[in-house]
């Protein structure tokens, strides 16, 4: 019983390091660290658009709080500093005759509250600029033209980051085993991709990438060497109509790199197979792009997908997603190899070979027998 349950331990262990080594996640992001940069991070100020719109919403958000709270804080110090100058303040004891450079500036708070009624163009009224100070007109002049430029920054990044199509990417789901089993006559290995909204992906176009270890003849050690994979539907893999799930597939022919594993030996291999669909929202005109992955424990071997849509009474096609990542048990040979050698056992048999050697010579019977 102790041996059994370190078997189960130590294999748990084991799967679960070879799950967490995938380069591409489930949902599509990217298990990647860059390390010993030489480049300075600064860098990434130079394209900060980019940068704000990468970063996530918290970041984000206490950027944006940061942005019109600092602003609002500095310009009141410089509205406050100017009164300061100008001696507006209540306790330089102006004269009635006195005219301020800003009215009603009594301290650092209606500094930072008339700073903030500049930038958000409320205009209350009771605190305006005079003709008294230049610098107060330039002040105002400056603070505008700032103010209208962090809003504009601000409120762009945020709605780009709300009109992303990576979020529409989230609504594209993939099944969570891939198969192999027979199709058409030829051993395929089936994916299946579903749209979960009515608009359409426009100009879809579906493909994969095999990564693993690969050695060179000359002896060089390539991690995550990518393979090229082909899939295709029944109508090609470009301009897909994807308005309900499809299935993909992938033919594992003498050019495929699965043509060599077998049902045994496919738990043995090394690999991540990361398939891309990338297309164009109807809704926004954006390119988006769905990844997901798949390593060989996901990969299930003699198996095919269970049907999914029907048509009801009232004649509409009814998608039934329960069984949408369902699989059923088919009879499938247990390699590539030998699917194709028995097709070229049946297609002799058929056939049939004439042998060029073969001569047949006719005997003729003489009788010797004397009387």
């Amino acid at each position: 019983m102790f041996n059994y349950l370190r078997k189960r331990f130590t294999s748990h262990i084991r799967e679960r390091s070879r799950r967490r080594a995938r380069l591409v996640s489930k949902d599509g992001r990217c298990n990647i660290e860059f390390g010993n940069v030489e480049q300075s991070r600064f860098v990434f100020l130079i394209d900060i658009w980019t940068t704000i719109l990468d970063l996530r919403w918290r970041y984000k958000m206490t950027i944006f709080i940061s942005a019109f709270l600092g602003s609002w804080f500095l310009f009141g110090l410089l509205w406050y500093v100017v009164a300061y100058i100008h001696k507006d303040l209540p306790e330089f004891n102006p004269s009635i005759n006195h005219t301020p450079c800003v009215e009603n500036i009594n301290g650092l708070t209606s500094a930072f509250l008339f700073s903030l009624e500049t930038q958000v163009t409320i205009g209350y009224g009771f605190r305006c600029v005079t003709e008294q100070c230049a610098t107060a007109i330039f002040l105002l002049i400056f603070q505008s033209i700032l103010g209208v430029i962090i809003n504009s920054f601000m409120c762009g990044a945020i709605l780009a980051k709300i009109s992303r199509s990576k979020n529409r990417a989230k609504t594209i789901t993939f099944s969570k085993n891939a198969v192999i089993s027979k199709r058409g006559g030829k051993l395929c290995l089936l994916i299946r991709v579903a749209n979960l909204r009515k608009s359409l992906l426009i100009g879809s176009h579906i493909y994969g990438k095999l990564l693993k270890t690969t050695i060179t003849p000359e002896g060089e050690t390539i991690i995550l060497d990518q393979v090229n994979i082909e899939f295709v539907v029944d109508a090609g893999n470009e301009n897909l109509f994807f308005i309900s799930p499809l299935t993909i597939y992938h033919i594992i022919d003498k050019n495929s790199p699965f043509f060599h594993m077998a049902a045994e030996t496919i738990l043995q291999q090394d690999f991540e197979l990361v398939v891309f669909l990338d297309g164009t929202v109807e809704a926004t005109s954006a390119t988006c792009q769905v990844r997901t992955s798949y390593i060989p424990e996901e990969v299930l071997w003699g198996y095919r997908f269970a049907p999914i849509v029907s048509k009801t009474k009232e004649g509409k096609y009814r998608v039934d997603f329960q069984n949408f990542s369902k699989t059923v048990a088919v009879e499938t040979p247990h390699c590539a190899f030998c699917l194709y050698n028995e097709k070229e056992a049946r297609a002799k048999e058929k056939k049939g070979f004439d042998n060029p050697a073969f001569v047949l010579s006719e005997v003729s019977e003489t009788s010797d027998t004397k009387m």
